[in-house]
């Protein structure tokens, strides 16, 4: 398959405004520890990166990426006021969103900075659009369907077919405490939300579950824990995917069930398909037009894809540059995007596994498919 690395960076760069700022972003280093979680493009061709506030010290959470003097730079957006740090009514940490077939950008915003419990306010999906430029809706998502201490809002899909929003909790927001990790669900039309799989088995990380890349434990000082992680939806949008990262397995369910909010919680909860394992352990996914989900592939450093017509598992893309490839969306040219972030060396205790002399420690690819190939959210 033809692959090529589109940009990179040894860290991140930001276009300061304020000449203090960006003194203090660098005396304390606090670049460190600011990495990209998703690349997605827009269909104008503009890049977006999300850079979430897991530590203090992070300029700006969403951004998109522009180039000076021949070198990739960070640019909030939609705003450095709309990254405001404290304002609850502003991004506080941004890791999931999405760009959906009308060109509009649904942003998760994790509420919580550096792990402190999340602000009533702050948590929150927020709908952009990227023609005019202009927020449609903020919608506040509440203490009940997101636990403001535990809740790690992690990633989402958008059905505008049939109106619902699908996201993943890993219930990692208290750290050094029990994993509570589920999916919850937005109702377009009546703005309610509802958390169903809390605690189901498929959404806890596997228990004592560790593994290496390049034969290296990750977090050597502790396990990986975290819930529920990648998610995708089928191009019918009938069907919900989703994983773990501290697992090998892909796990479904019939997105009918999670529509209807009568549905009772133990029904859901005993509807879950184990599909099996992947053989890696995977971060971001992405479903097609075509009935594929697109999965990152941490040990095996690259992309697989399930073909769910005859529930095969295949790996299509893996470079040794790729550590932590992170999430993987599509253009509209027929190709896939992705990242790598080398986040399980950025954020090893000590950090003494990454090289910021490195220009390849972050960066994003483009991998060819075929010229139909596109988002799940232009399926039928």
């Amino acid at each position: 398959m033809n692959y090529e690395m589109l940009l990179s960076w040894n860290r991140l760069y930001w276009n300061f405004t304020n000449e203090s700022t960006k003194a203090q972003f660098e005396k304390n280093q606090y670049w460190k520890h600011a990495i990209p979680t998703g690349i997605k493009v827009d269909q104008n061709g503009v890049f977006y990166a999300a850079v979430p506030r897991w530590t203090d010290g992070i300029p700006s959470t969403l951004n998109y990426i522009a180039m000076k003097d021949g070198k990739a730079i960070l640019e909030p957006f939609p705003s450095w006021k709309w990254n405001q740090a404290g304002n609850v009514d502003a991004l506080q940490s941004v890791m999931g969103y999405e760009i959906d077939e009308y060109n509009r950008m649904w942003i998760l915003d994790q509420g919580k900075i550096a792990y402190q419990p999340s602000k009533p306010g702050s948590q929150k999906l927020l709908l952009w659009d990227l023609n005019s430029n202009k927020m449609i809706d903020s919608i506040i998502i509440p203490d009940k369907a997101a636990p403001y201490r535990t809740s790690f809002l992690n990633d989402l899909v958008v059905d505008n077919k049939n109106g619902f929003v699908y996201i993943t909790d890993s219930g990692s927001g208290w750290q050094n405490h029990p994993i509570v990790g589920g999916i919850i669900i937005y109702n377009m039309k009546t703005k309610t939300f509802r958390r169903v799989l809390n605690k189901q088995p498929s959404t806890q990380p596997l228990p004592g579950f560790q593994f290496d890349i390049d034969t290296r434990r990750v977090y050597s000082d502790k396990p990986v824990e975290f819930g529920v992680d990648g998610i995708a939806l089928s191009a019918d949008h009938c069907t919900l995917y989703y994983c773990s990262v501290p697992s090998r397995n892909l796990y479904a369910i019939d997105t009918a069930l999670l529509r209807d909010y009568g549905t009772p919680l133990e029904e859901i909860d005993c509807r879950v398909c184990a599909l099996g394992s992947k053989g890696t352990t995977t971060d971001g996914m992405c479903g097609d037009n075509r009935g594929n989900i697109f999965y990152t592939m941490e040990e095996k450093k690259g992309i697989g894809v399930y073909n769910t017509r005859n529930c095969e598992f295949r790996e299509i893309v893996s470079d040794d540059w790729m550590m932590w490839v992170d999430g993987v969306s599509f253009d509209q040219h027929g190709s896939i995007i992705f990242n790598h972030n080398k986040l399980n060396q950025v954020f090893e205790n000590p950090q003494t596994q990454i090289d910021w002399n490195c220009p390849y420690n972050f960066a994003i690819w483009r991998a060819y498919i075929d010229k139909g190939t596109k988002s799940y959210l232009y399926g039928c």
